[in-house]
């Protein structure tokens, strides 16, 4: 598995983020404590790196996060959107996050949708991988 560094990575070397790729999945994985806004910006940050590298799925993975409780509807709004600009319509985005993180209505994967991306948000990330690769 070939990994590539991203730049302009948060100061703590707890929080450095790694682009892998599985079998033309990139994997994206964020660990540490930060805010969500710095979070926010290093996934969009990665989408972008991903989407320019070729990389049309990208699995998201953020489970060992902390630092921010879970985001209100209105910041979920937000975020999602900044996403999908950065997808640019040509990306299949899988996020594996904790449970408590997750809205149970989905919010955001309505909001993905409805701004061009194709995403869900999943609580493993053998669901996440799976629903990546059921698709072209």
């Amino acid at each position: 598995m070939s990994e590539q560094e991203l730049q302009d990575q948060p100061k703590s070397a707890a929080n450095q983020i790694i682009l892998s790729w599985w079998r033309a999945v990139g994997i994206f994985r964020l660990k540490g404590e930060m805010s969500l806004e710095a979070s926010v910006r290093l996934v969009t940050d990665a989408i972008t790196y991903a989407r320019e590298q070729g990389i049309r799925k990208l699995l998201v993975v953020s489970t060992e996060l902390t630092g921010f409780p879970s985001p209100s509807v209105s910041a979920r709004y937000f975020f999602v959107q900044e996403w999908a600009r950065a997808a640019g319509g040509k990306m299949r985005i899988a996020m594996v996050s904790r449970p408590e993180l997750i809205d149970p209505d989905k919010f955001g994967v309505t909001v993905a949708a409805n701004n061009g991306l194709t995403g869900d948000v999943f609580l493993s990330e053998a669901e996440a991988l799976a629903w990546l690769q059921d698709t072209q």
